[in-house]
C-alpha cells in the first residue's frame, strides 16, 4: 500500500563542511516509514556534490529520526542513476540529485529511456556552481575583449577543452564561440582531471570548468581566468568580473543541480540548500523546478543542434 507523504516541514540542518564543499540546510522531512529514504546520486563518489550529499545526510538522520542512504549510480551522463528514480514507486522513500545533464541528454542522445521532464517530480533547484573560462597564462589575453580580438585574428587556430562531447562544459565553450561570433577547435576530454592537466601543460589553450575544481591554480598562477560565465560574481572570487559584465551581455551560464523524485510524487517547498562556500543557494518551488527544466531543456536543445553534437 502506497504511504502518501505528509506535508513538507521547515527544518534545519546547517552542517559545515570542509573547504571547497557546503552545507545542507532546512531540508524537508518528506517520507515516513520503517525503512530509510534512498538518495540516488547518478555520479560516481568522491566529487563535490557526493560530499555535500553524505554530509548532509548525517544532520537529516539526526534531524527526521530516519536513516537517508546515499547511492552512487554512475553512467551515461547520469541516465543510469535517474532511471533507478524514474522507476521507483512515487512514494517519497526515492529522491535523486540530477544536473544541468538531465536537460541536455534529450538533445545528445538518440534514444532515452525516459522522459526527463513528464517522468520526474522536480522538486527544487537546489545550488549552483560557478563556471569559469580559464586559459594557459602564456596566451597573451587577459580579457574577454582581447580573447576574442586573438581568436578573431586566426579562426580555429587556438583549441578549447572541454570534459567531453555533450557536457555542459563542452556547451559553454560553445555558448561562447557563438556569443563572441568567433571560432576554436574543440577538444573533448573523458573528464575534468586531463582536461584542467592539459590546460595547465599548454596542450589546449583555454576552457570552461568549474571554479572550485580550478582556484587553486588560478591563485597560484598556473590558469588565468577569463570571466564568470554566470550571471553574477561568486562570493569565492568577488573580485573575478563575469563574461557579461565584459561586453557579451546573453553569455550566461552555470551548472545547477536539482533534487527530484518519481512521476507523480506528492511534493512541497524544499526550502534553502546550501551555504556559499563554492556554491550558491539556488532555491525554487516544484513548480518554478519544473519550469526551468523546460527552459533549460529548450536551450540547450537549441545549441546542441548548431554545434551538431549527436551520440549513439
Amino acid at each position: 500500500m502506497r504511504n502518501p507523504l505528509p506535508s513538507f516541514i521547515n527544518r534545519r540542518a546547517l552542517l559545515g563542511l570542509g573547504a571547497g564543499a557546503a552545507a545542507l540546510a532546512a531540508w524537508p522531512a518528506w517520507a515516513q516509514g520503517d525503512r530509510p529514504v534512498r538518495f540516488i546520486l547518478p555520479i560516481s563518489a568522491g566529487s563535490g556534490v557526493d560530499a555535500i550529499v553524505r554530509a548532509a545526510t548525517v544532520a537529516l538522520g539526526k534531524a527526521f529520526g530516519q536513516p537517508v542512504v546515499v547511492e552512487n549510480q554512475p553512467g551515461a551522463g547520469g541516465i543510469t542513476g535517474t532511471s533507478t528514480v524514474v522507476k521507483a514507486v512515487p512514494d517519497g522513500f526515492t529522491l535523486g540529485m540530477v544536473s544541468n545533464n538531465h536537460v541536455i541528454n534529450p538533445a545528445v542522445f538518440r534514444k532515452m529511456p525516459f522522459d526527463p521532464i513528464a517522468d520526474v517530480t522536480p522538486i527544487s533547484v537546489v545550488g549552483a556552481t560557478p563556471l569559469v573560462l580559464a586559459v594557459n597564462p602564456k596566451l597573451p589575453a587577459k580579457n574577454v575583449k582581447e580573447l576574442v580580438a586573438l581568436l578573431r585574428a586566426k579562426p580555429e587556430g587556438y583549441n578549447y577543452a572541454s570534459s567531453g562531447n555533450g557536457t555542459i562544459i563542452h556547451l559553454a565553450g560553445e555558448m561562447f564561440m557563438d556569443e563572441a561570433g568567433v571560432k576554436a577547435r574543440h577538444i573533448p576530454y573523458k573528464g575534468t582531471g586531463p582536461m584542467v592537466t592539459d590546460m595547465i601543460a599548454g596542450q589546449v589553450e583555454m576552457g570552461v570548468v568549474a571554479l572550485p575544481a580550478v582556484q587553486p591554480h588560478l591563485k597560484s598562477g598556473a590558469l588565468r581566468a577569463i570571466g564568470l560565465c554566470g550571471p553574477a560574481r561568486s562570493p569565492a572570487a568577488p573580485e573575478m568580473p563575469t563574461i557579461a559584465e565584459q561586453g557579451l551581455p546573453n553569455y550566461v551560464v552555470e551548472g545547477w543541480f536539482a533534487v527530484i523524485g518519481p512521476a507523480k510524487m506528492q511534493a512541497a517547498e524544499v526550502r534553502e540548500a546550501m551555504d556559499k562556500q563554492g556554491n550558491l543557494v539556488k532555491p525554487t518551488t516544484p513548480e518554478q523546478a519544473a519550469a526551468y527544466f523546460r527552459s533549460e531543456a529548450a536551450r540547450y536543445a537549441a545549441l546542441v543542434k548548431k554545434a551538431n553534437v549527436v551520440l549513439e
